[in-house]
């Protein structure tokens, strides 16, 4: 009951405002477990929550970036999603399609939630920034700044069980903290929503696109380790290793 007053509170204030490591896993079939319970009562309209949220984003003109995006990426997936995926911020694939992790990463990551025995559209995925940086550089501080609202907004929409940080920038924002992404993995920290309400686990990870750069198979065993993790802290069955 706390916990859909919470809930509802949020959402009256937004209204006013390749395969996963190519085959190592087998994937157990318990994804129906993954979405929330039924408690029996009328929950507030999230989707209406973060589409004001996504409708924001998109006319937001705070940074320069946005004179040269094609669209803003305000992010997608399950209102009612446990789990969220947060990275860095668009690519040009995300830029022409306005959706978040849809070029060579997205499908990476694709492939790691298959690899958890989920799917796309169990979990919500977003980015730190919501407009492409030009040439995909690294973003300015001013410009997550200016973002950082519009997702904190949407996790407070959400309230995840489990917040997973694809790579340092997402890591670091979330977390408040300058330490690498090497030293910040493997281990889950909290997000803190408010003291009203209980905080989610955060698990910080390499970002796909790191992935991509550096494919190891130590790399992949450390991603895969962490997702591991994550599936335990939610309850679901750990796939278990090919023999």
């Amino acid at each position: 009951m706390e916990q859909q007053l919470n809930l509802n509170k949020i959402f009256k204030q937004h209204l006013e405002m390749e395969r996963f490591f190519a085959g190592d896993f087998a994937v157990k079939g318990d994804a129906e477990l993954f979405a929330g319970a039924d408690t029996g009562q009328e929950a507030p309209d999230m989707t209406q929550a973060l589409e004001t949220i996504a409708t924001t984003v998109r006319s937001c003109t705070k940074c320069e970036i946005s004179s040269s995006r094609l669209n803003a990426v305000p992010g997608q997936g399950n209102p009612k999603a446990r789990l969220f995926f947060v990275g860095e911020a668009p690519g040009a694939d995300e830029d022409k399609q306005g959706l978040a992790f849809v070029g060579r990463a997205g499908k990476l990551l694709t492939e790691i939630i298959k690899g958890m025995g989920l799917s796309r559209d169990e979990v919500f995925i977003g980015n730190i920034l919501k407009c492409r940086p030009p040439g995909n550089r690294d973003p300015k501080p001013d410009e997550i700044q200016n973002c950082w609202p519009y997702l904190k907004h949407q996790l407070e929409v959400l309230q995840p069980e489990v917040i997973v940080a694809l790579g340092a920038h997402a890591a670091r924002t979330l977390l408040d903290s300058k330490d690498a992404i090497g030293k910040l993995r493997g281990r889950f920290h909290e997000y803190k929503f408010s003291d009203e309400v209980p905080p989610s686990k955060l698990m910080p990870t390499y970002h796909p696109a790191y992935l991509l750069r550096n494919y190891s198979y130590d790399n992949r065993k450390r991603v895969w380790e962490d997702m591991m993790k994550v599936l335990e802290e939610l309850g679901l069955s750990v796939p278990k290793k090919k023999q």
